[in-house]
């Protein structure tokens, strides 16, 4: 069975690198944890929202575009 491609054909060699605060490439995976009221859950506990976000492993600063928009403005102070 063949898989079905998500998405536009990305040539690699048309991307951009990203580096980190002191010129680093490599970053790791993080998640930020958010609660979910209950009452919007539905259910008869808050929940929990996992993130996965990217941060330096040296500064544990955000990648800031790993932050969905909505909440980067509340990590400001922990971006990079």
């Amino acid at each position: 069975m063949q898989q079905q491609q998500q998405g536009p054909p990305i040539d690699l060699k048309n991307t951009t690198s990203i580096e980190n605060f002191d010129g680093g490439i490599l970053f790791n995976q993080g998640v930020l944890l958010r609660t979910v009221s209950k009452f919007v859950m539905g259910t008869d506990e808050d929940a929990l929202l996992p993130i996965p976000v990217f941060y330096d492993p040296s500064t544990k600063k955000i990648l800031e575009s790993s932050i969905p928009k909505e909440l980067r403005e509340e990590y400001k102070d922990h971006t990079l």
